[in-house]
């Protein structure tokens, strides 16, 4: 009787294996003796991968649709081996061989046999659960720590001649995914309700808008979508990333945020702010990610259009489509530092306007970036847990646009030196603004610091609601605590630099209302100046109104005006600033807001005017049961007095509706759009059909429509 020889299988040095699709058959015969009989062993492998099996349930990889196996590492899955006779364990030896990529290797993780006997055990655990007949039922336990991905499986058998194994075959295929129930994998989450959230629940809510508007969109992940899982693989094997890379988690999530967008690696998406999207989709127009990750997988080409939420939202469908626990956040007031201080500079010229050709820093409304939980065991204890990563392109990290992973628990700390891009991070949350005067040889004097504007805000969802979730307290301490005094003196002894002085305030103030106007609407504007010193004062101002996207980036200025007042003591006048429909409609852009800035030589202010714009609606009909038709109606009514061309509907459901969309060249003047669709639910559960409208002269248009499918 031979033994089973020690399988470590090897070969000539090879180029690293960096894709996933890529493979390398192993030897179908190892002899030990001058060649025998050939031919593959004579057996069958049922991988047990159907919906309904323990394997699929016990995984909580029920809702992949696809027919392999999908399972999750560091825990068991079971394979049924039928073999010509029955087993005979003090005589029969074998192995199930799992392989990934093209030079697999026992040393590298990427050849890994699994036996069945206790005296021979590798990394990944086997043993026999149940013998009947002809059939063998094997259990295996794959490392907390293996490589994720697409593997190969293959039933090895010791005969007197030498090991002969079954033929690479599509159906013994599996996936091996992240798995944040099992305690011992590095995105281990102790929270079940968390855990339904940030893994199983494919529909969320992105939170835009203002910090005093806030609005909100319903996206569908779609992570268990037909060819997800494969598309998001994809990713990895086009970034070139080493397949024995693909265990570690850090390594996955950092290498993904630079490969969502196209800026340096022909990634995912391709950013625009223009307001010009003749040759893809706006960003507005998407409801979902299983379009843009299909499109990108079978045309090899970045996708067109994308902004800051639309990369969170893609990129959260990779992350939880591999077992990662992730989540889309929303920062209000977001800091775009361009200098890697602590300080978002806004020059004045020696009037008291901004002047925006040397003004480079900028304020967005809100950003958008993922949250994903893991341990760090590269960085000292209490700093792991929920890090920020962020794929929409604003700097460089290592070379690359790419931010993270960062470790909340430091940033709000003032932990700086931990990698990875905390600074960036650090700042997007806590910047002073800083006004500085610019005089005419070129000085800059500061004459205004506003050090609570940033990071006014950071929400999520809140886990099996709709409703949102406030975790500013995750990233900063209280505005003007102790705490917050400690972590700004931290950050500065690290090397990030704040803006020391602190100006005297001026003695008049500008007060300038918050208004809400729907698109089409005169606007009366109100200046208060108010002075509040014991003397008369003059102030020299500028009213400065304009469009702008929400990267705080100006689209057009339609305004400008600079009253006079001349105040007496403790006295306040109103200056009336008439706003016509006609000078901004022309200019708007999507997610429009109207910026109105009042500046002068003795004190400035500005606020935000969010811009309201009309509700498509959705409607559902039908029995709503699973495999019976139903039907989705979108209805919308042009209500401007001119036509909307080039308008695209789309429409969506998770587990109910693959995405469709429908394109209509013009709607005339208070005309009506109706779209009905037919869909068959593949699944029972409560979900939504969401629905958006765009073309160039209307954007962030939305519907959706809740509905409970029965089995």
């Amino acid at each position: 009787t031979h033994s089973f020889p020690s399988m470590t299988y090897s070969r000539a040095a090879a180029p690293t294996a960096n894709s996933n699709m890529d493979s390398s058959d192993i030897p179908e015969y190892e002899y030990f003796v001058a060649p025998g009989p050939r031919g593959y062993p004579p057996l069958t492998v049922d991988m047990k991968h159907h919906h309904e099996d323990t394997n699929r349930t016990s995984h909580k990889t029920h809702l992949y649709n696809l027919d392999s196996l999908v399972v999750r590492r560091g825990q068991e899955f079971e394979v049924n081996i039928k073999f010509n006779r029955p087993y005979k364990p003090d005589e029969d030896k074998f192995a199930v061989e799992f392989v990934i990529g093209s030079s697999p290797e026992y040393s590298k993780g990427t050849y890994m046999p699994v036996f069945a006997v206790k005296e021979r055990q590798t990394a990944w655990a086997g043993r026999i659960t149940e013998t009947s007949e002809n059939t063998v039922t094997m259990a295996v336990t794959p490392d907390p720590g293996c490589i994720v991905g697409k593997y190969h499986m293959y039933v090895a058998i010791v005969t007197p001649y030498g090991i002969r194994r079954t033929k690479r075959e599509k159906s013994r295929d599996l996936y091996i995914l992240f798995n944040p129930w099992a305690a011992d994998d590095d995105v281990f989450l102790n929270d079940e309700s968390e855990r339904q959230e940030c893994v199983m629940n494919e529909m969320g809510i992105i939170y835009h808008g203002s910090y005093d508007d806030i609005a909100e969109r319903t996206w569908n992940f779609g992570q268990f979508n037909v060819g997800i899982l494969d598309a998001c693989l994809y990713i990895l094997d086009r970034s070139q990333m080493p397949i024995t890379s693909r265990g570690d988690v850090v390594k996955v999530v950092r290498q993904a945020s630079a490969m969502l967008n196209s800026r340096d690696d022909d990634g995912v998406l391709v950013g625009n702010w223009s307001g010009d999207y003749t040759y893809g989709v706006a960003p507005t127009s998407w409801t979902g990610s299983t379009d843009i990750l299909l499109s990108y997988q079978n045309t090899r080409s970045p996708v067109c259009y994308a902004q800051c939420w639309v990369y969170a939202a893609v990129f959260n469908t990779f992350l939880r489509c591999l077992g990662i626990p992730a989540r889309v956040v929303t920062n209000y007031f977001s800091a775009h530092d361009n200098n890697g201080n602590l300080k978002t500079d806004i020059i004045l010229d020696e009037t008291g306007r901004i002047d925006r050709g040397r003004t480079k820093d900028s304020i967005w409304n809100y950003h958008c970036w993922n949250e994903c939980y893991m341990a760090r065991k590269d960085l000292p204890a209490g700093f792991g847990g929920w890090q920020v990563v962020d794929s929409t392109p604003q700097e460089t990290s290592d070379g690359m646009y790419r931010c993270g992973p960062a470790s909340v628990n430091a940033i709000k700390h003032g932990q700086m030196c931990y990698p990875y891009d905390a600074p960036f991070v650090f700042a997007e949350v806590n910047s002073d603004v800083v006004f500085y005067m610019r005089g005419k040889e070129g000085t800059m004097e500061p004459v205004k610091v506003n050090r609570s504007h940033v990071g006014r805000a950071v929400y999520t969802k809140t886990p099996g609601e709709l409703t949102r979730k406030d975790i500013t307290d995750q990233y900063k301490f209280p505005e003007d605590s102790t705490e917050e005094r400690t972590v700004l003196e931290k950050a500065v002894a690290f090397g990030c630099t704040r803006e020391e002085s602190d100006p005297l305030p001026a003695d008049v103030d500008l007060i300038l209302p918050s208004v809400e106007l729907a698109v089409g609407q005169d606007l009366e504007l109100s200046v208060e100046f108010v002075n509040r010193s014991e003397q008369r004062r003059t102030v020299e101002a500028y009213v400065s109104g304009s469009v702008v996207y929400y990267t705080g980036v100006t689209s057009a200025e339609f305004l400008f005006t600079t009253p006079r007042v001349t105040l007496e003591p403790g006295q306040s006048e109103k200056e009336l600033v008439d706003v016509e429909a006609r000078r901004y409609m022309k200019h708007l852009v999507e997610q429009a807001n109207l910026n109105f800035i009042v500046t002068g030589k003795v004190k400035e202010t500005g606020q935000i005017v969010t811009i309201l714009s009309p509700v498509s609606f959705v409607q559902v009909s039908g029995e709503p049961r699973v495999h019976e038709e139903m039907t989705a109606t979108v209805q919308f009514t042009n209500p401007f007095s001119f036509n909307l061309k080039g308008v695209y509907v789309r429409m969506e459901g998770p587990g109910v509706m693959l995405p469709s969309f429908r394109y209509y060249s013009l709607l005339a003047p208070n005309t009506p759009l109706v779209w009905t669709e037919k869909f068959y639910p593949q699944r029972a559960g409560t979900t939504r059909i969401i629905a958006s409208l765009d073309c160039p002269a209307l954007r962030q248009i939305y519907g959706e429509k809740s509905i409970t499918i029965k089995p």
